[in-house]
């Protein structure tokens, strides 16, 4: 097969030439795939044999997408505008054979084409909004002429691909291929050549177009729809501004519009840091010493001890995932209770059209309750999810340590507990390890897996890959009270209290972290969790919350109870409470505290530099392994806009010098050593460094 470049080859196959892409592990679209294209469809076009051409990919994918390590570099010829135009302007068809993915520049390289062929498996989507861009080769151009408007945007602002089916439901396919794909695809060629068929250039399609221009409202429809999921993203509207420019302008128009609202994304602050993010979750699964070839035991069952909301929800991702699990209570009523929410959970996701019935109880199939604690004898995972309390934890790990078949890995699903002295409960401390879920377990992607002094590199790397395996991201760190994300939401949750007390409310706090882009704030996140959980980890440790105590004396645990810091109504609204404002300036009053107006900047940068500032000793303890980890923590465990990189470089973008001198502020002010500055950020701002760049 003659090469054309390092990673493009040239193929006969009758009349039909054969364009194939190799370049592992994901075809992405470096420079030499796109000389290679171009070559090719030019050696084809010139060559009199030849009546056709397919382009096709080795490998388990198609183009799944750009070069993304190119972005930021002097561009390299030729550009893809330039070889799809080509490729879009040849006499001769021009078929995709697309197994796999054909994701972001790989679906714009199909739409280009004139036909397209897609195997049963193969999915097609535009994921750019993502890195916090849009499709910039023609994408929000030609995608909507081929599947209209609606679907267009849906598909672009989301950056959800679809499968096959949907996509040959649309007419984004031609055919969905049976059998070998690049036989199928040259038979569609050959077949078309020989029908004579119309070369259909996508570029010139209207129809699909026209129906959106009879109904305008479609822009503003969808815009009201996708408004508090797209909320602080920049690039969701810019995509919408571009499908609006396929529908009122020309495409050559249209284009030039495109490409305008691409180099604006491409230089704004929000797409740095989704592009810094990207890098950033596929580091975390790299441990330095725990090399990738580390042998990884097969889990081919679980156990889960504890089936209350955490229990339930980590037993439903191991479903989830096909693997067979035993959950283990103590008594039949709440182990009864425990999957009945699980089964509800479960139907509530079919109501809304993203399981079948069947899904449903294929997964409850792969969930056994029991009250026997020797079901666990033949699991390979074993994960302890009971109450957060070390002397229970360490009862449980001597009782299973009994058990538990030679090899098993034992897990604590503890948020805080010293994951060394649970181990000590059992004769194999090196199969121990922490794997910290986040409430509702089921629903959120971060998976903290905790290392003990003594955790083999076997163990984990076993915790790693289960973790990728039953969707969720796991993020290694080392053992401290609170980990890495609980210890820094601490020091956030000491200024948030400090600042009622001194002068602002509940709502005023919550509100400034919501506009910076959080889900909620520390107050409202406090009545969700349910304020009681706080009030008896601080009695345990016998701490004292002035406030939080206060409430939990009245029995104002939050949501559930229908008042916390915030009054609830029946559809759990939050409300601000006179009640409650009465109480924070009783408290203040009785502290001797001195009340006063405190303004949005003070309360962000009081919540927020304390985070980084305790960060930086995590990193310097070696708690975390890097500090894009913590960024990564943070993002899918606690809800940091993903479109501000995490507290770690968000904190480089305001620059280290200039948040260590804040800090420095606070100190003198108020003659609080909270304030001084951890000694990592010290030498990093003397420097002129930051902890991403460092």
């Amino acid at each position: 097969m003659p090469a054309l470049s390092q990673s493009v080859s040239l193929d006969r196959r009758g009349r039909v030439a054969v364009l194939t892409v190799n370049n592992p592990p994901v075809n992405a679209l470096s420079q030499h795939v796109r000389q290679g294209l171009r070559d090719g469809v030019k050696q084809a076009i010139a060559d009199g044999d030849v009546a056709a051409i397919v382009i096709a990919c080795a490998g388990r994918t198609f183009i799944a997408g750009a070069d993304i390590t190119e972005f930021g570099k002097p561009p390299k010829e030729p550009g893809l505008h330039e070889v799809l135009a080509l490729i879009e302007a040849s006499p001769k068809p021009v078929v995709a054979a697309v197994h796999g993915t054909a994701l972001g520049g790989g679906l714009e390289v199909t739409l280009a084409c004139h036909y397209r062929v897609g195997d049963k498996g193969a999915r097609f989507g535009l994921p750019e909004v993502k890195l916090g861009l849009l499709p910039g080769a023609g994408g929000t151009q030609r995608l909507p002429r081929v599947v209209g408007v609606e679907k267009a945007l849906q598909m672009i602002v989301s950056g959800d691909p679809i499968r096959a089916d949907e996509a040959s439901r649309y007419g984004l396919i031609d055919e969905v291929a049976e059998g070998e794909l690049a036989a199928a695809a040259v038979a569609f060629a050959e077949r078309g050549v020989s029908e004579q068929r119309p070369l259909r250039k996508i570029r010139d399609l209207d129809a699909k177009l026209a129906a959106a221009r009879r109904t305008p409202e479609v822009f503003a429809d969808f815009r009201k729809s996708v408004a508090r999921q797209t909320r602080g993203f920049r690039a969701p509207e810019s995509c919408i501004k571009a499908i609006e420019a396929a529908v009122s302008l020309p495409f050559d128009e249209g284009m030039k519009r495109e490409r305008e609202l691409f180099l604006e994304l491409l230089a704004s602050p929000e797409s740095k840091a989704q592009r810094y993010f990207f890098f950033a979750e596929r580091e975390a699964a790299k441990i330095p010493d725990v090399p990738a070839d580390t042998p990884v035991r097969e889990v081919k069952k679980a156990a889960v001890l504890g089936a209350g909301t955490m229990g339930g929800g980590i037993a439903m991702n191991f479903a989830n995932a096909g693997i067979p699990v035993t959950v283990v209570e103590v008594a039949k009523d709440a182990l009864e209770r425990g999957l009945g929410v699980v089964r509800r959970n479960y139907e509530a996701t079919a109501s809304k059209g993203r399981l079948t019935p069947q899904e449903v109880e294929k997964r409850m199939g792969l969930i056994t309750g029991t009250t026997d604690f020797n079901a666990i004898a033949d699991a390979d995972i074993v994960i302890e999810a009971v109450f957060e309390e070390m002397p229970i934890k360490k009862e449980v790990f001597a009782k299973i340590d009994k058990i538990c078949k030679a090899g098993a890995v034992l897990a604590t699903n503890t948020s805080t507990l010293d994951v060394n002295e649970i181990a000590s409960a059992t004769g194999r401390p090196e199969s121990v390890i922490g794997t910290h879920f986040f409430s509702p377990a089921n629903v959120m992607r971060l998976l903290e897996n905790v290392r003990g002094a003594k955790s083999s590199k076997t163990t984990i790397a076993t915790a790693m890959a289960l973790g990728r395996r039953i969707n969720k991201v796991p993020v290694l760190v080392g053992v401290c009270y609170g980990f890495v994300g609980n210890r820094m939401l601490h020091q956030r949750g000491k200024q948030a209290e400090k600042l009622i007390l001194e002068g602002a409310l509940p709502h005023q706090v919550d509100r400034v972290l919501y506009d910076f882009g959080f889900p909620m704030g520390p107050f409202a996140m406090g009545d969700l969790a349910g304020l009681d959980v706080g009030w008896r980890i601080r009695k345990g440790k016998g701490e004292k919350s002035a406030v939080a105590d206060k409430l939990c004396e009245m029995g104002r645990f939050g949501q559930k109870t229908g008042a916390g810091y915030y009054r609830y109504g029946a559809d759990r609204t939050a409300t601000p409470d006179p009640d409650v404002e009465k109480i924070i300036v009783d408290v203040s009053t009785q502290m001797g505290i001195t009340r006063r107006p405190i303004g949005d900047d003070e309360i962000l940068a009081r919540l927020l530099y304390p985070m980084v500032n305790e960060g930086a000793k995590i990193l310097e303890e070696k708690i975390a392994i890097r500090a894009s980890d913590i960024d990564v923590i943070w993002v899918y465990g606690y809800g940091w806009p993903v479109y501000r990189g995490g507290p770690m470089f968000w904190a480089d973008q305001v620059g280290l010098k200039a948040l260590r001198d804040r800090m420095l502020e606070f100190k003198r002010a108020t003659g609080d050593p909270f304030w001084t500055p951890a000694p990592l950020l010290e030498r990093l701002a003397a420097d002129g460094r930051g902890f991403t760049q460092s």
